[in-house]
């Protein structure tokens, strides 16, 4: 995947900047379980994924998890080049869920082309924008909407993720993505399973009844 297929301002930048930008850009390869950054200690720069998925997730004061978002195709992770950003905070991590192919540019490369280029700041900015307006989706979920219905739209995502009605994935798992304990997931599994929406096996759930599970969202 080119790099200025991520910029749907790119001829609006000028040659110079994108000169820089193309010169400057890396393509690596991201194991899966590899943290990208952590909390804004680390600054690994701009990452444009070509190909797998990230996850940015919180830490709560007692080591719980909750996934604020996901990063796919096509996608781009600015908080991973956080540094950048003056007078902001993020205590965001960000996790390779699958092995990704990533194009990362250096943070400094970033901030230059940003001060250069109106154009590439203010897309980047409305970019950022987007990134917290889905923090703030998924906060107001955990607060407001119930484990059942989040439980359920967390099932239909991954099935469509790994594009099978068999999730090869632990209870413990999806904790961590919604943000709860592993016995509330398993509680409301079996619900589900009682339901005959889902059927449980070992490190797998399998969904039998798509649409039920759609009803619930």
């Amino acid at each position: 995947m080119k790099l200025e297929s991520f910029f749907p301002i790119w001829d609006k930048i000028e040659p110079e900047q994108q000169e820089k930008l193309r010169k400057s850009a890396v393509k690596q390869t991201i194991k899966k379980g590899s943290i990208l950054c952590d909390g804004g200690k680390e600054c690994t720069g701009l990452v444009l994924v070509c190909d797998g998925l990230l996850r940015a997730y919180m830490l709560s004061e007692d080591g719980r998890e909750v996934t604020v978002y996901r990063l796919f195709n096509r996608d781009i992770c600015l908080l991973c080049a956080s540094c950048v950003m003056t007078n902001i905070q993020f205590d965001i991590i960000i996790e390779a869920e699958q092995d990704t192919e990533a194009w990362v540019i250096p943070p400094w490369i970033y901030k230059s082309v940003q001060e250069e280029s109106l154009v590439f700041s203010n897309y980047m900015n409305d970019l950022m924008a987007m990134n917290l307006s889905e923090v703030m989706w998924t906060v107001e979920q955990v607060m407001w909407k119930s484990v059942d219905k989040r439980l359920a739209a967390f099932l239909i995502e991954e099935s469509n993720v790994e594009n099978t009605l068999t999730l090869k994935i632990t209870h413990e798992k999806i904790a961590n993505h919604l943000g709860t304990a592993r016995e509330v997931v398993t509680r409301m599994l079996k619900h589900f399973q009682t339901e005959g929406m889902v059927n449980l096996r070992r490190g797998e759930v399998e969904i039998i009844d798509l649409n039920k599970l759609e009803g619930l969202q």
